[in-house]
């Protein structure tokens, strides 16, 4: 039996999480007749809902990553713009904090690393300030007072994911745009050397077979992007799941307990503002297991309680593990694939919620055929090649 043409679309985005919801956003807006489909009955239930929302590129800048580096920072410069732009058009708000971060040490140890941190990124031109403890606890109070030394970086705030995906669905359904969930895709459609829509699984609430042609396909499945089918292996990016285990937390007397990320060896304490806090994350290399162990719960929370005693009085709200999406070189596979009409939005291992707005931009300049920015050439799908991929394999 033939398959039947369910609807047509100037754009189809696969995968419905912070990432492929921005880029629709910004496609419909530009006048692009857009739907999102997203596998899952809900929204953003892959790594958009583990996720923690740090905005952090300059405590995380790594002098071997300058390109990423510069990535990170663009879209954090347009992070309070692109913010006040999906409230005003959805009218949710997008949970943006402007909070700083603070990344602290334990022992002397992390303090020598710390201080090599520290020069590093004086050496990249970023602006930290290095603070004795007794200074990190008079502005953080509920530090331990073991604590040797602090970086405080001003710049590197924090976002609620969940809040920022119910805001961009909104802002996107303004706008004229389609959602569609419960519509896993199975295989993207090609004839010859361009894509022509995407078919979706025998599961989906549309019904098995059912096709969405579209001119245009943007991939944002995140760590399921290698099990949709329809593309020939050269013109694949590659991506694995690497697990990351994270705690939600509650402070029953409110807000207060730490007003800053924290960041420490080797994980994160991200506040929500409103006596909400997650702590995360493991990194854990396990294919698509997504199982929380006990082990991996107690690193966590007994590294976190050394510096912030008051830890283990909060609420435990949440266990959860998600599946971020990496690439062989842990960066993002950003615009145009090799063949025509199919876009890349894929890979952004830990660093999908910080990138939204510059995805979004980039994607749309891909999209609309104009010059991308300057920026994006070394996140081009272009550079995975088979030669890389026989190597991951291995």
């Amino acid at each position: 039996m033939p398959q039947r043409i369910h609807s047509t679309f100037d754009v189809a985005v696969v995968g419905g999480g912070v990432i492929g919801l921005a880029v629709a956003w910004r496609a419909q807006r530009h006048g692009l007749r857009t739907v999102v489909l997203e596998r899952e009955a809900q929204l953003g239930r892959g790594a958009t809902h583990a996720a923690a929302g740090m905005l952090a590129p300059v405590s995380e800048a790594n002098v071997a990553e300058r390109e990423l580096l510069r990535l990170g920072l663009a879209s954090a410069a347009r992070y309070p713009a692109f913010a006040d732009a999906v409230a005003a058009a959805g009218g949710e708000d997008p949970g943006f904090l402007r909070c700083g971060t603070m990344a602290v040490a334990r022992d002397r140890d992390e303090a020598e690393a710390l201080d090599r941190e520290r020069a590093m990124r004086d050496q990249l031109g970023l602006e930290v300030e290095r603070l004795l403890g007794s200074e990190a606890r008079r502005r953080e109070p509920g530090l331990a007072p073991t604590l040797r030394l602090a970086l405080d970086v001003p710049d590197d705030h924090a976002v609620d994911p969940r809040r920022l995906l119910v805001a961009l669905a909104a802002a996107l359904r303004a706008d004229g745009g389609e959602i569609r969930t419960a519509a896993p895709v199975a295989r993207i459609e090609t004839a010859g050397e361009r894509v022509t829509g995407v078919t979706l699984a025998p599961e989906a609430a549309d019904g098995a077979g059912a096709t969405i042609a579209a001119e245009q396909v943007v991939v944002a499945a995140g760590a399921w992007t290698p099990r949709l089918a329809g593309l020939p292996d050269a013109v694949r990016v590659p991506v694995r799941p690497v697990k990351g285990q994270i705690l939600r937390l509650r402070d029953p007397a409110g807000p207060g307990l730490v007003t800053r990320v924290l960041r420490m060896d080797p994980g994160y304490l991200v506040p929500r503002g409103d006596g909400r806090y997650v702590l995360g994350a493991t990194m854990e290399e396990r294919g698509y297991d997504t199982t929380v162990t006990a082990g991996g719960v107690f690193e966590l929370l007994r590294d976190a309680s050394e510096l912030v005693p008051g830890l283990s009085e909060l609420v435990l709200e949440e266990l959860e593990a998600g599946l971020r999406p990496g690439t062989p070189d842990n960066a993002p596979a950003l615009g145009a694939g090799a063949l025509g009409g199919l876009h890349w939005a894929a890979g952004h291992h830990r660093n999908g919620i910080l990138l939204a707005p510059i995805t979004a931009e980039i994607l749309l300049a891909s999209l609309t055929g104009a010059p991308p920015p300057d920026l994006a050439a070394p996140f081009a799908p272009a550079r995975f090649t088979d030669t890389t991929r026989k190597e991951v394999a291995a």
